[in-house]
């Protein structure tokens, strides 16, 4: 019977055990930016500088959509990154729209107007937790239900382009503030529905494309700079009901309409269609 010595034994330890792993800044760094973009967004809101409090929100998009790609080219990708990228979400497009929405429209209904911020930021917190649990089974192409960020982008443009419109204080105005509770609520329970959202993750930039669509983006640049609350809440809109439309017409064609596991053309989801 053999005995290890103790100094063999500790070096042995030594080895196998793991070393701690270390925090990627790049990509974190996108994410913590997002992340203040909605808390500067929540600020203005309590100080009553809407415009400003929706700005923050579609900034937070836009960093959003880069930290996942930073980190995919730079070969970044982590466990905490992605834990850290949902909990920024959920600050960014689930408790500030909601908050900002209550503060600017929704507080002259009382409790209604408190109880349709609620189901929205319930939503997207059941939204956020739905996609990291089925992100392994749905079709890439396409989100299940309306994503997070497009439904902040419905809720704070509305309010940016009524702000800019002069409406600032709509609880006096009962038209506005039902308006306001309306699209809340088609927001929050839109982002739990099983509609079918095109997901824009095919369109890869690593290939190249037509000279037309460099005109096209130039020219939706120069759309949206004629005036950025109308055009981007109007955009936002419109994707927000296209799945609704997307999932009719695949009941018309008798297609299946449900997004967990629908293509069959991604060498990624081989095995799920079974």
């Amino acid at each position: 019977m053999s005995i290890t010595p103790p100094q063999d034994q500790d070096i042995a330890e030594q080895r196998i055990k793991p070393r701690p792993k270390g925090i990627y800044v790049l990509p974190n760094l996108f994410t913590l930016a997002a992340l203040f973009g909605g808390f500067y967004a929540i600020v203005m809101a309590m100080n009553d500088r809407f415009e400003l409090a929706a700005i923050g929100v579609f900034c937070a998009m836009v960093l959003d959509s880069l930290d996942g790609r930073v980190a995919r080219m730079t070969n970044t990708q982590s466990a905490f990154g992605e834990q850290m990228d949902s909990l920024s979400d959920m600050v960014s497009f689930g408790a500030a729209p909601a908050l900002i929405m209550y503060e600017w429209g929704l507080k002259g209904l009382g409790k209604l107007g408190w109880i349709a911020a609620f189901v929205y930021c319930a939503g997207a917190a059941l939204r956020l937790a739905r996609f990291n649990t089925n992100i392994a089974v749905v079709d890439r192409r396409f989100f299940q239900g309306l994503p997070s960020p497009a439904a902040a982008a419905v809720v704070v443009g509305f309010i940016w382009v009524m702000d800019d419109a002069g409406f600032r204080t709509v609880s006096e105005i009962p038209v506005i503030a039902w308006t306001a509770f309306a699209l809340t609520l088609y927001a929050g329970l839109t982002m739990v529905t099983n509609a079918p959202f095109y997901s824009f993750k095919d369109v890869s930039l690593k290939r190249s494309v037509p000279f037309v669509v460099i005109v096209v983006i130039a020219l939706g640049i120069a759309l949206i700079n004629i005036h950025p609350p109308i055009v981007l809440f109007g955009m936002f809109l419109v994707y927000g009901s296209s799945g609704y439309v997307l999932y009719a017409w695949r009941r018309m064609k008798g297609k299946p309409a449900s997004v967990i596991a629908t293509s069959t053309d991604d060498p990624d989801e081989v095995g799920l269609h079974r």
